[in-house]
């Protein structure tokens, strides 16, 4: 069997890549964690694909003094990450509830009708548009994946395979008007263009317009440890106060804020444009503003102690898992989330130390983790072989993964969550 030649690329071959932050272009200086060398963490390996090659990039995220976006440098494009995606919104039950709850709530809130218009940015498999079609309100996606899209295409949901900038907006304008509500669930972190990104927001976005960004709250990235949501595919991480600077470089102003629970703590920023009738900024927003500059994060030492203790949490796993084995203990893990691709990684854990991992995800069945090559099964071999840990990999879901799960209890199995720091449940 040939061995595995795996290809590296080193930071200083990707000297060219850098060009300063990306929202304004201040050159980048400070290292908020380098996490060494990863590949692209949705892609999965076949089983004939076992004796090739993969590409492994540089994972370091930087932070800007100036205005403290945090980021990695774009190393691979939008059109080789999103050809053929992996990522299936539909596959959570959480998930899905959370987004008829907020359909629920945003069209009482703007009094959306069969008049309305709502656009919704990088709309996946078409989870959150069957809620705006079952209500009667006007809909559709703009997603550039088209294996994703076309799950939602063939639900009999509108949906437009592109990828979302100026120029995606100007000809959506054109051909079907501006829209009263444009949405984007987790997407402008994966947005290597970012002023491109928000410029075609304001484009799209009619007179009296609102949109709505959900994304995970950065100051969870630094303060609750969740360094494995740091990857090639993620390339922005926000604060409030960043947000904020990003929507006001192109017009528009985030006027309120949503504290959620989902990915680790999210924020739902809501925005509009900046002329014409202004509204009032709601005080959640000075609240939470004040809350990242009393946790330091516009503190350069705050991100050079992140450093330390994402290598504390890397010790306590390997630590666990190693004794584990030792103590004849079997470890499987439950999840095959990008956040995974990270953290198995950066930490160097093999088959050796957790012998498999399951998804619900049909499409990652039969594969196996890219970069640790940990093969991915279906839920159902947990049942088959009743290990003594289950490793919850995303660990955002836990409460659901442990329901869906119960059943181990039948033989004592315990649960294991790495992040924000180890805990045997």
């Amino acid at each position: 069997m040939e061995s595995t030649q795996i290809q590296r690329r080193s930071s200083a071959e990707m000297s060219t890549d850098i060009r300063g932050c990306r929202l304004c272009r201040s050159p980048l200086k400070h290292t908020a964690i380098d996490l060494g060398l990863s590949p692209l963490c949705q892609n999965l390996v076949p089983r004939e694909n076992l004796n090739k090659g993969e590409m492994f990039y540089p994972l370091r995220a930087f932070v800007c003094d100036q205005c403290w976006l945090i980021q990695v440098h774009e190393l691979v494009s939008g059109e080789d990450i999103y050809s053929h995606y992996a990522y299936f919104s539909s596959n959570s039950d959480s998930w899905l509830q959370h987004a008829s709850d907020y359909c629920d709530d945003i069209v009482e809130r703007l009094s959306l009708d069969q008049d309305s218009q709502v656009v919704e940015i990088a709309s996946n498999d078409g989870y959150l548009l069957n809620f705006f079609r079952e209500k009667g309100v006007p809909a559709y996606g703009v997603e550039p994946a088209a294996n994703v899209a076309q799950t939602a295409i063939d639900r009999g949901l509108d949906c437009v395979v592109k990828f979302f900038g100026v120029e995606t907006a100007k000809q959506l304008v054109a051909e079907r008007g501006k829209a009263d509500l444009v949405l984007g669930n987790n997407v402008i972190g994966h947005v290597p263009d970012l002023n491109d990104f928000v410029a075609g927001l304001k484009i799209l976005l009619a007179e009296h317009g609102t949109v709505t960004i959900e994304i995970p709250h950065a100051i969870n990235l630094i303060k609750a440890n969740q360094f494995d949501t740091i990857y090639q595919e993620h390339y922005s991480y926000f604060l409030l106060l960043t947000m904020r600077q990003v929507f006001e470089r192109h017009g528009m102003v985030v006027f309120d804020a949503d504290e959620i629970p989902t990915h680790g703590g999210s924020l739902r920023y809501y925005a509009c444009h900046a002329e014409g009738t202004r509204r009032p900024v709601a005080p959640i927003v000075e609240a939470i503003e004040q809350r990242e500059i009393d946790a330091g994060l516009q503190d350069l030492d705050t991100y050079r102690d992140y450093s330390r203790c994402v290598s504390e949490t890397k010790w306590n796993l390997l630590e666990f898992l190693i004794q584990a084995r030792r103590d004849g203990k079997s470890v499987a893990g439950y999840g095959a989330p990008g956040k995974a691709a990270t953290l198995l990684n950066y930490c160097g854990i093999r088959e050796d130390l957790l012998e498999y991992t399951v998804d619900r995800n049909t499409m990652k069945q039969g594969t196996f983790q890219v970069g640790t090559l940990i093969p991915i099964h279906a839920p159902e071999m947990i049942s088959v072989t009743k290990p003594d840990y289950i490793l919850i990999l995303p660990w955002n879901l836990k409460e659901e993964i442990m329901e869906q799960l119960s059943y181990v209890r039948q033989w004592g199995a315990k649960f294991v969550v790495p992040i924000p720091e180890l805990m045997v449940l």
